[in-house]
């Protein structure tokens, strides 16, 4: 049973960090795609951050390049979020997805994935 689990969410001030993790089960990241998504209440879900399972390339959204880094530990079936410099336009519930990796590069977009987690909430507030 293909399963991911997101911690790390919380409250924290503005110019703050907090390293959110997805854990894998019931399959190996070794081949897998993941994507970090967020969405804020009223919002669309949007993708802040993905990784290829082949060479490790990376991809930001243009709100978050410079202040998030994306890292996979595939040892460990993980995957993480760095998040620094927060602002509050960064309170959202925090998703990752996943996806088969068949070579197409990013993955920015919700129905591009095939697995969800249940999410984390990040609240950037003083």
């Amino acid at each position: 049973q293909v399963q991911l689990v997101e911690s790390g969410g919380g409250l924290v001030q503005p110019g703050g960090s907090l390293r959110l993790s997805c854990a894998a089960s019931g399959f190996t990241l070794d081949y897998y795609a993941i994507g970090w998504f967020r969405q804020a209440p009223g919002k669309e879900r949007e993708g802040v951050s993905c990784i290829s399972s082949s060479d490790g390339s990376t991809y930001y959204a243009d709100s978050v390049k410079g202040r998030f880094t994306i890292s996979r530990d595939n040892a460990k079936n993980t995957v993480y979020l760095q998040m620094n410099s927060l602002k509050p336009e960064d309170t959202a519930v925090y998703y990752c997805a996943t996806r088969f990796d068949v070579g197409v590069f990013p993955l920015d977009r919700a129905y591009e994935y095939d697995y969800w987690g249940q999410g984390t909430q990040v609240t950037v507030s003083s």
